[in-house]
């Protein structure tokens, strides 16, 4: 759930309280932002009981004076939520497929949405990988390719059904053509902190697959 509280003393209290009203558990919470007018995004993880539904939640947060809940999903049990770091660890355990990795990570890293990892083929999208959930059109002739810097998409008319409710994201992957792209279908928005992040993970994947090789090669020459 993502909610919008006052940066002053006892707004993330005032929430809790009300979030266990509800009868919601709270297991996790991340600052995702601090904007400039005095009010912070949160990312909050919610065990809710069965036969509740999520709306209470959203009723129980509107009862905090100037609190906003902008999205409310939904994980299944066991679901896989990841934080930055898990996601260089997982890279790093895997170099030669960092960016593929990060690509299937990246819906548990925002908590929402999907990735794809797109080959150099110049203004027509073609897919090297997508997480689960992600628009697959291939053929597509995306106006918005190919990245040269980090982009918020702007999804035209003339697209396909599948990308017509996105927002998304891209990330060129370095000066091999590729492209990272995060989206999520209807919103919520994605945040200036969120495209960060995302640009600085595109970075690490791309350092963890070129060092790989010295690493090995160290490590072969001190065993050896």
């Amino acid at each position: 759930m993502r909610v919008v509280v006052p940066d002053r003393p006892g707004s993330l209290g005032a929430v809790a309280t009300a979030v266990g009203a509800a009868g919601g558990d709270i297991v996790g919470v991340d600052v995702v932002e601090h904007r400039g007018d005095g009010f912070v995004v949160d990312d909050f993880l919610v065990d809710l009981p069965g036969g509740r539904l999520p709306d209470s939640l959203v009723t129980a947060c509107r009862t905090v004076p100037d609190v906003t809940v902008e999205f409310i999903g939904h994980y299944s049990p066991g679901a896989n939520l990841h934080r930055d770091l898990e996601a260089v660890e997982a890279m790093t355990d895997e170099p030669d497929r960092a960016e593929e990795i990060l690509v299937d990570l990246v819906p548990g890293i925002f908590r929402s949405g999907w990735g794809l990892l797109l080959p150099a083929a110049g203004s027509t999208l073609k897919v090297q990988r997508a997480s689960g959930g992600a628009p697959e059109d291939d053929g597509y002739e995306a106006p918005w390719l190919p990245l040269t810097e980090p982009t918020r998409i702007a999804i035209g008319p003339d697209a396909p059904e599948p990308w017509q409710d996105v927002v998304a994201v891209g990330v060129p992957v370095g000066d091999t053509g590729q492209a990272v792209v995060y989206g999520r279908d209807g919103g919520p928005r994605i945040l200036d902190s969120e495209l960060a992040r995302l640009v600085h993970l595109v970075a690490l994947a791309q350092v963890i697959r070129r060092t790989a090789p010295a690493m090995d090669a160290a490590d072969d020459a001190a065993t050896g």
